[in-house]
């Protein structure tokens, strides 16, 4: 069988730098930082109190009030990088659609964890108030498929609906599925990506007690600083990046704007441990996608890493890297851009997997910001503080997550 080629023809994303790809892009080139104190809560009881909440953004813009009330955060969020996603793509949407090219558009948007603080709040009210003040509309609320449900049902999409949920891969192995179900031709377009919002007291008050996060109350906006010496933990965020996958031919018929092609695509386990990295699954998971892309080590030109800020993982990344790419991983240019928008866990595949596009699309990569005494282990090019235009043919793209989940994407300039 031939394998059917896969490009990106629309862009969506809600996220701590803009509401809108526009707004985030253009933060992100000016190495402007999404992280503050968090508003949605007190957070003065807690160990952390800052994070990377999404600003302004009110759903009721894009959906009627009272289907929103049915829905937890991370499904607005999700549902409306969708709607800019499918706006931006210009593919026919309900009546526009024909029955057999309806059933040739599927949706995989996942999240990692789903919707907590909805769990959260209706756990609080059932003691409070006792088993009658349950929601029934609680469990759709906050299952983590109904943001491809609810995008399904919104556009008349009634191809593949499924939703990946593999912790902080979970976007990026919903784009690299669906860019698969695409080449085996099981359908022709994918709106696919992730999302999620537990900005809440659980979702801080569990990474804190795990000592994942960062604790540096005295300076929000520095405190995700990958490979920075003094990197001391993720910044927790919340957002969505959603991504419209089309098959080529199918979109060049109809003359859509392409972002960049998926060519490869790589996925792996450790089998090491629950939350600590390992530098076998990564390289692994590089050189499978590497492979599947048919391109050399040689070749890649940028990559978009996972960097969360953590002392453990961004070395593992970059030794990782360094394995993987040989002696090219020196000339190789590496950024995050989870110093900016903080770490979306669910949500940072999609939303960087967007950045990622752009960076491709017009040749430019943005900084990672706080570098300030980079760590001497750390000894790749970061793209440290400063946005840069680059020749960039080909993009990797990594996403690791608890359990020893891994996933990494190959874009390439069209």
């Amino acid at each position: 069988m031939t394998r059917r080629r896969v490009v990106v023809t629309g862009l969506g994303c809600v996220s701590p730098v803009g509401n809108t790809v526009a707004d985030s892009w253009q933060a992100l080139l000016a190495g402007q930082s999404g992280i503050d104190f968090i508003q949605s809560f007190d957070a003065t009881p807690f160990a952390c109190k800052f994070g990377g909440e999404v600003k302004g953004f009110n759903i009721t813009d894009l959906i009627p009030e009272k289907e929103a009330r049915h829905m937890d955060r991370f499904i607005h969020l999700g549902l409306a990088a969708a709607i800019e996603a499918v706006a931006d793509s210009g593919l026919p949407t309900g009546d526009a659609l024909g029955e057999e090219e309806a059933t040739r558009i599927g949706c995989n948007i996942g999240s990692g964890i789903g919707g907590l603080p909805m769990i959260e709040n209706t756990h609080a009210e059932l003691v409070a108030r006792g088993p009658r003040r349950v929601s029934p509309f609680f469990v759709p609320a906050s299952i983590i498929n109904m943001i491809s449900g609810h995008v399904s049902i919104k556009f008349g999409f009634k191809g593949p609906n499924l939703a990946v949920v593999t912790a902080c891969t979970t976007g990026l192995h919903a784009i690299g599925q669906s860019a698969r179900m695409i080449e085996y031709g099981d359908c022709d377009v994918m709106i696919a990506g992730g999302a999620e919002s537990t900005m809440s007291p659980l979702g801080i008050g569990g990474f804190a007690a795990a000592r994942a996060l960062s604790f540096r109350n005295d300076d929000p906006k520095t405190a995700s600083r990958p490979w920075d010496k003094d990197r001391d933990g993720f910044v927790l965020g919340e957002g969505a990046g959603v991504v419209v996958l089309e098959e080529y031919e199918h979109a060049k018929a109809r003359g859509a704007k392409i972002y960049a092609e998926i060519v490869g695509f790589g996925l792996t386990g450790d089998a090491y441990h629950m939350t600590a990295p390992d530098v076998d699954g990564p390289r692994r998971s590089m050189q499978m996608a590497l492979k599947n892309a048919g391109v050399n080590p040689d070749q890649v030109d940028y990559l978009n890493a996972h960097g969360t800020s953590t002392p453990l993982g961004d070395l593992n990344e970059t030794n990782a890297i360094k394995l993987a790419l040989g002696d090219h991983a020196k000339k190789t240019l590496v950024n995050s851009t989870k110093s900016m928008t903080g770490h979306l866990l669910g949500g940072a595949g999609g939303i960087e997997s967007v950045f990622t596009a752009l960076a491709v699309y017009h040749q430019k990569s943005p900084p990672t910001i706080n570098i300030f005494n980079q760590d001497p282990e750390c000894d790749l090019d970061y793209c440290a503080n400063t946005a840069r235009d680059v020749k960039i043919d080909i993009a990797v793209k990594n996403n690791f997550g608890f359990g020893g989940t891994n996933g990494t994407l190959v874009f390439k300039r069209v």
